[in-house]
């Protein structure tokens, strides 16, 4: 038992050095004023976006959250990394944001009447080397949206670096069900969930074992990856989810006896 917890800390370390920087943003970029938090009307926010991992995003791939390969997971290149400011610790891991380039803000770098939106993947982490206005774009108190490239340029123009933005939260949408994959060993289950919709984000998570007639609670390990150090080994698995906008569904018997570390189980169940 204490090895396994030993190990859990171990992966938690280790995700969080996962997180990607945004090594592709412009150095010489203009360096905006930081703009107030709330858009003049319609909810709307305000913060700044650049953008890292390539053209074609490969860069994005892996990250804070842990959903590894984005495009096997559904969320292709339609990502972001956040700052500290909304990152919640992995919390916000899997929400969706609807962003805009703020075109009063930046005529000459936006891309007007346009929007994208995008799932939270990543962090992006400070950078106390350089100020908050002239490259530290993630330090906090600053909201930040570190964009995949092909999401970022649909908003804005490539040579801008970075852009001020408007945003808002919005429901999640995805394709089937929500999908829950085995990893760690004896004693030590790690679950990454996958492909929620709606809120995006999982507020809480219980397992419950064959022959039990108990919910477990489970840990967030980190990002999108949640633990339970009960012996689970090779028996039929139930979960039950909530999303952080208060819904619940229980994933009875999803994962069978038997099965082993590294498979994932898609459920027919999705949050609405």
């Amino acid at each position: 038992m204490a090895s396994a917890r030993a190990f859990a800390a171990v992966l938690l370390a280790l995700g969080w050095a996962l997180a990607v920087t945004a090594d592709d943003v412009a150095a010489n970029a203009p360096a905006p004023a930081l703009a107030p938090a709330l858009a003049p009307t319609g909810g709307w926010l305000k913060a700044h976006a650049t953008f890292y991992g390539g053209a074609d995003g490969s860069g994005t791939m892996g990250g804070a959250c842990g959903y590894g390969n984005l495009y096997s997971h559904g969320y292709g290149t339609r990502t972001a990394a956040l700052s500290t400011a909304l990152f919640n610790d992995g919390a916000s891991c899997g929400q969706c944001y609807k962003i805009a380039c703020d075109h009063e803000a930046s005529p000459w770098w936006c891309k007007p009447g346009v929007t994208v939106t995008v799932t939270a993947t990543n962090f992006c982490p400070p950078n106390w080397e350089l100020p908050s206005d002239n490259g530290g774009w993630c330090n906090p108190p600053r909201p930040h949206f570190d964009m995949a490239q092909p999401a970022w340029e649909k908003i804005g123009i490539y040579r801008a670096g970075i852009i001020p933005v408007i945003y808002q939260r919005v429901p999640c949408m995805r394709r089937g069900g929500v999908r829950f994959t085995m990893y760690g060993f004896d004693y030590f289950n790690l679950v990454l969930v996958t492909n929620v919709a709606a809120a995006g984000s999982i507020k809480s998570m219980d397992v419950k074992s064959s022959g039990s007639a108990d919910w477990t609670p489970m840990v967030r390990n980190w990002g999108a990856n949640w633990h339970s150090l009960a012996y689970l080994s090779g028996k039929m698995l139930s979960f039950r989810v909530t999303i952080t906008d208060g819904q619940t569904l229980v994933f009875m018997n999803l994962v069978p006896s038997g099965w082993k570390f590294g498979l994932t189980f898609a459920s027919n169940l999705q949050f609405r």
